[in-house]
């Protein structure tokens, strides 16, 4: 069975722009339990420098975000329809 590549790319972008918008107000609302969940997903990389009291770059981020997670939808879908040929 094949995969429609545009439509699994657009799940991929429209999932993608969710976690960020949910990333995105809990780094705003609970920074503390964003920095503990960001702390343990990247073992023991000591990251308080990189900490900010709000989080900035929302446009440029969600966009390039999203993005990146449509071609990789995209790709998925093609990679997996010529594994089933």
């Amino acid at each position: 069975m094949k995969l429609n590549q545009m439509a699994l790319a657009n799940a991929f972008g429209v999932l993608a722009a969710v976690y960020y918008v949910a990333c995105y107000f809990l780094a705003l609302l609970a920074p503390e339990v964003y920095k503990s969940v960001a702390l343990t997903w990247f073992h023991m990389i000591d990251l308080s420098v990189a900490w900010r009291d709000a989080p900035m770059g929302f446009g440029l981020g969600i966009v390039t975000f999203t993005a990146s997670s449509w071609v990789s939808g995209w790709l998925l879908g093609a990679v997996y329809n010529k594994f089933v040929k």
